[in-house]
C-alpha cells in the first residue's frame, strides 16, 4: 500500500512539474532568459571579479574556488584585500552574484526542460533533473550568504563560518558540474536522434 501512494504521489508531483515546464519552455522564452543570465555572467566576468581582484594581489576570491577553500586562505584573502578591497567585495561583485544564482537556476532549468521534451522525456522521472540548476543556485545564495558574513566579521573570522561556507562552494560546483553533464548527454542523445530521423527520411 505504502509503494503504491508513494508511486501515485510521485506521478502527480511529475505532472505537476512536466506543466510548469511546458508552459515555459517557448523557444523564445528560454532564449532570451538564457541570454541575459550569461550577459549577467560575463559582466562579473568582466567587470565585478576583476574590479575586486585589484586588491587581492592575484588571490582567487571565494566564488571562483570551485574545490573549496580553508581557514587559512580566507584569513589570508581577507588581510591581502584590505579595507576598501573588502568593501568592493561586498559592494560590487556580491549584489551582482546575488542575481546570478536565481537567472542561472531559472533558465538552465528551462534549457534542460527543452531538449528533455525534444526527447519525449519531459513526462518521465527525468524532469526533476531540471531542478538541478535550482539547486546550484541555493547553495550559491548560501555560499554568498557565508562570505558577507567572513568579510562583515572581519579579523574575527569564525572557523566554522568558513567551513560551512566552503561546504556550500564545493556543492555549488558538484551539482553544477553535474548537471552540465547531464545537458551535454541530452545534447548527444538529441543529436543522434536527429540524424537517425534525418537518415531514415532519405533512405524512404
Amino acid at each position: 500500500m505504502l509503494n503504491t501512494s508513494t508511486k501515485k504521489m510521485t506521478k502527480k508531483k511529475t505532472k505537476q512539474i512536466t506543466k510548469f515546464f511546458q508552459k515555459n519552455i517557448a523557444g523564445k522564452k528560454v532564449v532570451s532568459l538564457f541570454i541575459i543570465t550569461n550577459l549577467v555572467y560575463v559582466f562579473m566576468l568582466t567587470v565585478t571579479i576583476p574590479k575586486t581582484m585589484e586588491f587581492s594581489n592575484g588571490m582567487k576570491l571565494l566564488d571562483m574556488l570551485p574545490m573549496g577553500y580553508d581557514f587559512n586562505y580566507v584569513d589570508q584573502l581577507c588581510n591581502t584585500l584590505g579595507e576598501i578591497g573588502r568593501k568592493t567585495y561586498l559592494s560590487n561583485q556580491i549584489p551582482v552574484d546575488m542575481v546570478y544564482p536565481l537567472l542561472f537556476g531559472i533558465s538552465y532549468c528551462l534549457v534542460l526542460a527543452y531538449f528533455l521534451n525534444k526527447l519525449d522525456k519531459l513526462k518521465t522521472v527525468l524532469a526533476y533533473l531540471c531542478l538541478l540548476p535550482l539547486l546550484a543556485g541555493a547553495m550559491d545564495y548560501a555560499e554568498n550568504i557565508g562570505i558577507i558574513a567572513i568579510l562583515n566579521s572581519y579579523p574575527e573570522i569564525d572557523h566554522s563560518t568558513v567551513a560551512i561556507t566552503s561546504s556550500f562552494s564545493l556543492l555549488k560546483s558538484m551539482i553544477t558540474t553535474l548537471y552540465f553533464v547531464i545537458l551535454i548527454i541530452s545534447l548527444v542523445a538529441l543529436g543522434i536522434r536527429t540524424l537517425g530521423i534525418g537518415k531514415s527520411t532519405r533512405s524512404s
